[in-house]
């Protein structure tokens, strides 16, 4: 959470500033199959077990690609218009096999350095893959209308012709003309913008329906297939409509698209969704011309600016809600509608600059039969890429006689938990979520609570883990606070019908912003709230105390019975601790147990059966815990009411023969376990009469 050093790889993509030099101007041009190939090395990463020398190569790599990206661009403008052209369209075609791909991997690259063969990673069949695209770029010659600019030993007229360029285009700033009239500045602000609200947004099919939603019943299309369908549906149309210069540029356009930013920075829903689809197509419509523009502009300058400019609001992204960890955080706190605005209003310097500077240049438009074939084909690959995204979310829906069950019904029986993931990244830097799932799985959970768990940021992947656990296993899922509410993230998985849930923004007036979902489940035909939350840190005492304080108003005010799983961050029968667990609000799962900091259980109005706690293995640093409850049938909560029992907890503990092995926790946990998960602190599981 903290700043490490690490963080100065982010700027590893300032690189292509030494394209402010001739002399790397044209070796870039000359020798630019070397940045293919040394870019191509973040396909090996995955090799590196080590978290360090893993994160050194994908930064090398990174600022490669980055360079390759600059290169290409430059290179391709001065061979011809045809060739720019030809190279932007396959940039959009992959950024749409990317999401295509994802969408059938669970929202995961399965190229990724974070993917294995243990977690659904192609790393192997990436590796191949990239292996035979590097070799086609190496073997057969580059088409630009007739020109080859990277074979130009062969013909000394272009040789010729580029080193003229070089001399008109010298970022030491000899050229007045160049200076007056390319507006650089503004096309790199442009051109970061863009990038960043890219990546940031729709580099993956359900960021949008995540930042829209707002809990059950359904207040928008959920990631699969509606919501990530209609996400890439947008974006595909936004490129096309990005070939025709005019609209895309439009003053309309960028006032669609800003509208649309604003409403899913401060609404929630299908009007919120709607509008986020037509900031989806903005981005896409403006992606050809801001391109075309950027390699008229000097690469060195041009292109380190740009980048710098995606950098910092990268980092303004992750300030907004890291601010309590990193220096000068206050400043972006919970502050998401400034990076909206510096982001809509450097894409529209950079669109106007664009609109400028392609309206002089007769080669904007060019009509050439290559071109046009290029267009078609690039069209029809991304309307079939398009098709295979709905395709691949289609089938991963739920058939409707498949619905979720709990484990035990015919005993009326609920086992609940709680587990901190730190954003599904294992102690290895390696994608979690399959073992995740095989830990819930055996556990045999009904209902689990995560915390740290919003991983649609950039920093995070971009990346729904929830959707992989919940499909596989046949849960009902709640992805918790939107991204855009800043907060670490809270998450719940049920088999049990979810009637209603809200996401609760706990008081915070001193640190992080702490979250809670508050549920009402249908547990064998019983309501039963259950709250999830993430409470603050242990600098904050103030903080601690009013969320505390706000979740027991929360569980009063319910007349439901009640699970309470959570993070408190505080030690049993300290201060924090008296103002959740009380008579009238819910009781400890076991006050006996003194071994505990930051994660409780709590109940009332059910009978609990077993509690456990559960090592985490290496997927993070915090332990599972979990209980089992009865649910009563509704004469005997009747009953339970009237005389003011309210099914008082009995802590008198009995041996695990005294229940029917359906109420047994999973006896593979006992002893050394299975995969580092094993049951800890008092080594097995505890029941109560």
């Amino acid at each position: 959470m903290g700043i490490s050093g690490y963080e100065a790889l982010l700027f590893a993509d300032l690189l292509p500033a030494i394209l402010g030099i001739p002399f790397f101007r044209f070796a870039t041009r000359r020798f630019r199959w070397s940045y293919a190939v040394l870019a191509s090395s973040i396909l090996i990463a995955y090799w590196f077990r080590n978290p360090v020398t893993k994160m050194l190569v994908v930064g090398g790599a990174y600022s490669a690609n980055v360079l390759y990206l600059a290169s290409l661009l430059y290179s391709d403008r001065i061979a011809s218009s045809g060739r720019l052209v030809h190279d932007i369209y396959a940039i959009e075609a992959g950024l749409v096999l990317s999401m295509a791909v994802r969408m059938a991997c669970y929202t995961n690259n399965p190229v990724w350095p974070i993917m294995n063969d243990l977690n659904g990673g192609w790393n192997f069949t990436g590796l191949v893959l990239g292996a035979v695209a590097l070799l086609i770029q190496l073997v057969l010659p580059v088409r630009a209308d007739g020109d080859d600019h990277d074979h130009d030993q062969g013909n000394g007229r272009h040789t010729s012709q580029a080193k003229k360029h070089d001399t008109y285009h010298s970022d030491a700033g000899s050229s007045t003309l160049v200076r007056n009239t390319v507006p650089w500045v503004s096309l790199a602000f442009g051109f970061g913008a863009w990038l960043f609200g890219l990546q940031s947004m729709f580099s993956e099919s359900s960021i949008l329906s995540r930042w829209t939603w707002d809990g059950y019943p359904h207040t928008g299309p959920l990631p699969v297939p509606l919501g990530g369908g209609l996400a890439l549906t947008a974006l595909v149309l936004g490129f096309i409509t990005g070939h025709r210069f005019g609209v895309s540029t439009s003053t309309a356009m960028w006032v669609t698209g800003a509208v649309g930013a604003a409403v899913i920075t401060f609404m929630s829903g299908w009007l919120a969704f709607l509008f986020g689809l037509a900031l989806a197509l903005y981005f896409g419509a403006i992606t050809f011309p801001i391109l075309q523009a950027v390699a008229r502009c000097p690469p060195g300058r041009t292109f380190a600016l740009g980048f710098l400019v995606y950098n910092l609001l990268v980092l303004a992204h992750v300030w907004v809600v890291a601010y309590e960890f990193v220096p000068g955080g206050p400043l972006l706190r919970e502050r998401t509608w400034f990076v909206m605005l510096v982001m809509m209003l450097s894409i529209l310097a950079g669109v106007r600059s664009a609109c400028r500077v392609l309206s002089q240049q007769a080669s904007t438009v060019d009509l050439s039969s290559s071109v046009r074939i290029d267009r078609s084909i690039a069209h029809k690959t991304m309307l079939v890429l398009t098709l295979f995204g709905w395709a691949a979310m289609v089938a991963r829906m739920p058939s409707p006689s498949n619905l979720p069950q709990p484990h035990h019904p015919e005993q009326r029986l609920v086992t609940s938990a709680i587990w901190t993931i730190h954003f599904d990244l294992d102690n290895e830097m390696w994608s979690a979520e399959q073992r995740i799932l095989e830990a819930v799985r055996d556990l045999e959970a009904d209902v689990m609570g995560f915390l740290e768990s919003d991983t649609e940021r950039i920093i995070m992947g971009n990346r729904d883990w929830t959707q992989k656990v919940a499909e596989k296993l046949n849960y009902y899922v709640d992805y918790g606070p939107s991204p855009r509410k800043h907060t670490w993230g809270c998450a719940m998985l049920s088999k049990f019908p979810i009637k209603k849930s809200v996401h609760h923004l706990l008081p915070s007036p001193q640190g992080e912003l702490a979250c809670a979902i508050h549920a009402t489940l249908d547990m064998y035909g019983q309501d039963v709230d259950v709250i999830i939350s993430h409470n603050g840190q242990k600098e904050n005492a103030l903080d601690r105390r009013l969320q505390t304080t706000e979740i027991g108003r929360i569980i009063r005010a319910s007349e439901n019975p009640f699970i309470f799983t959570g993070y408190v961050v505080t030690k049993p029968n300290q201060t924090v601790y008296n103002l959740l667990f009380r008579k009238d609000q819910v009781r400890d799962v076991d006050p006996t147990d003194d071994d505990r900091w930051c994660q409780y259980i709590g109940y009332r109005g059910l009978k609990r059966v077993a509690y456990a706690r559960i090592s985490r293995g290496t997927i993070t640093d915090t332990e599972i815990q979990a209980a089992k409850f009865v649910i009563p049938d509704p004469a005997e909560t009747a009953a339970a009411a009237s005389t003011s029992k309210n099914w008082e907890p009995s802590y008198n503990r009995v041996p695990e023969s005294h229940y029917s092995p359906e109420y047994h926790f999973p006896s593979k946990f006992r002893g050394n376990g299975v995969r580092g998960h094993y049951y800890h602190v008092f080594n097995e599981p505890r029941y109560y009469d």
